[in-house]
């Protein structure tokens, strides 16, 4: 792990913005190995030394993962200069992390967008090699028709040639023209471009999962929270 600022380590630890923490640290209260600390720059080691803030103990993390339910209009990515970003949806208390997508969805679909800034769990699930499942909720302009079930478990032939790995098509039971998809790879507007060549156009498209982590129902549009040690170990597993 190494060292890092005090200020840097706190910031990540949840005591707010560096600016906050330099509030902190001029209050007295921030202690490493029981010597009272007010200079932000110092360097700590956080695996050998005891960083106290009001005599309490921080644990610090070296990596987060956020949940995020991606509106339309907002683009998977950490800055753009003409639409907003997934990461510009985030309390500036996470700034320092340098959060970014693992993965992407269009910017008119919804739904999960997996935050971190774990490179190596971020692999794991974006590389092609993994397969990785994700689910997706789809409103077509039509009601599908019963051979296209069968069509995408054969693998759909794209408009350049492309034939797609098995993909997995539930119906909705209530909406005819909602079906769920199910991927196993991520090429370009994938979803869209199958039912285009099958003479359908999407309408709305919501990621539900990402490998074992699903949407929280209850987590409203632009919203996020941590993912929880559960869900964090089984999507590493």
């Amino acid at each position: 792990m190494g060292t890092m600022r005090l200020d840097r380590m706190l910031a990540r630890c949840g005591y707010g913005t560096r600016k906050d923490v330099k509030r902190i640290l001029k209050d007295g209260v921030v202690r490493i190995n029981g010597q009272v600390v007010k200079d932000a720059a110092v360097h700590v080691d956080p695996a050998q030394q005891k960083v106290e803030v009001e005599d309490k103990i921080v644990q610090y993390r070296e990596y987060i993962y956020l949940m995020l339910n991606k509106p339309e209009g907002v683009i998977s990515a950490t800055n753009d200069s003409r639409f907003p970003t997934v990461t510009e949806l985030v309390h500036e208390k996470y700034g320092h992390f340098d959060l970014f997508p693992a993965g992407r969805l269009d910017r008119d679909s919804q739904g999960l967008i997996l935050l971190t800034n774990d490179g190596q769990l971020s692999h794991q699930l974006t590389s092609p090699g993994k397969h990785v499942p994700k689910r997706y909720q789809v409103t077509l302009d039509a009601e599908p028709r019963p051979e296209l079930v069968q069509c995408f478990q054969d693998g759909v032939i794209l408009e350049d040639g492309y034939k797609c790995l098995p993909a997995q098509i539930e119906l909705d039971g209530r909406d005819p023209k909602i079906v769920f998809v199910t991927l196993h790879e991520g090429k370009f507007h994938q979803i869209k471009r199958m039912f285009a060549v099958n003479g359908y156009h999407v309408t709305t498209l919501r990621r539900l999962s990402i490998g074992s982590l699903e949407l929280d129902p209850g987590l409203p549009e632009g919203g996020y929270r941590e993912l929880s040690p559960e869900e964090e170990q089984q999507l590493k597993n």
